[in-house]
């Protein structure tokens, strides 16, 4: 099941063990070659696991969460994809959200390393800036990839190679993209996220009305509940794990969470966007002036 151009790398790395984490920019075949490479590595009779950390184009789970799936001899990785396990980030940008981003990727890979010989990180495009190497310097730190592997066209990927390089201990091959990957124009990933928001979102939904204490961050006294209205959420089981997601309704002079997870919920973590529940197209919020005016 290898991929044809990078066939030798992908048999190459399924043949190991640890932690391989994929770094590139947007449409560079990042989410392809993981799915090769976790193919290839079950064909092997290895046990896989994949974390989907591209919170925006996602193939694991929901976007706004990372995803983990663990997979076995006879799975298929190239099928829709269903989470075993979820952490909420709440956004579809690493750029506001960096720690939220590095501590939902390190938590699920830590939970993969005990549990498959071989995990594959896939990451979001964002490798340049103060954002994208500080968020990619994090996950090295926390995640500790025995490999890392950087698709690139041109040379965009060599400063973060070499950052990586100089501190961390990983091997770090850098890749040119197969030929055959083209970038995807912004009508086409917008159009992508909505079918994922809405085959996580979408109808049939229950309605659970929540009390103003059960959210994090906690809501400040006196806040207008009106203002969220379409806000996204992550529903929390006590222990540390996403169920779900929901949207937030206000109703009646109370808040409702609209959802397909509300059984076992405890707690609602508030996200970073706006949803349309009928389009399930999306608007970034700041919270501090959702909550605060600031």
């Amino acid at each position: 099941m290898a991929d044809h151009f990078h066939a030798g790398l992908v048999d190459d790395l399924a043949r190991g063990r640890g932690v391989v984490m994929l770094l590139g920019a947007r449409d560079t075949g990042k989410s392809t070659f993981a799915r090769h490479l976790v193919g290839a590595a079950i064909g092997n009779g290895t046990t896989a696991a994949l974390v989907d950390a591209d919170i925006d184009q996602t193939t694991v789970g929901p976007p706004a969460c990372v995803g983990l799936r663990l997979f076995s001899s006879g799975d298929d990785p190239t099928a829709a994809i269903e989470p075993d396990r979820l952490h909420f980030v709440g956004a579809i940008g690493p750029e506001r959200v960096v720690l939220q981003q590095v501590v939902a990727t390190a938590a699920l890979t830590s939970h993969a390393r005990g549990s498959a010989d071989l995990v594959v990180v896939d990451t979001t495009g964002v490798i340049s800036g103060v954002a994208g190497e500080t968020l990619k310097y994090h996950k090295m730190e926390l995640c500790r990839p025995e490999v890392v592997v950087a698709f690139q066209r041109g040379a965009e990927a060599e400063p973060l190679a070499g950052m990586l390089r100089r501190f961390f201990g990983a091997e770090v091959v850098l890749v040119a993209v197969d030929p055959e990957v083209r970038p995807s124009d912004p009508e086409r990933r917008r159009e992508h996220r909505a079918a994922a928001f809405a085959a996580a979102l979408g109808p049939p939904l229950q309605k659970w009305r929540v009390r103003d204490t059960v959210f994090a961050p906690t809501l400040p006294d006196g806040l207008d509940l009106t203002r969220l209205d379409g806000i996204l959420v992550g529903l929390q089981d006590g222990t540390g794990t996403c169920l779900g997601l929901g949207i937030l309704e206000h109703d009646d002079g109370g808040v409702r969470v609209m959802t397909r997870h509300g059984e076992g919920m405890r707690g609602l973590r508030l996200g970073t966007l706006r949803i349309d529940p009928e389009t399930f197209d999306t608007r970034r919020v700041r919270l501090g002036e959702l909550m605060f005016g600031v």
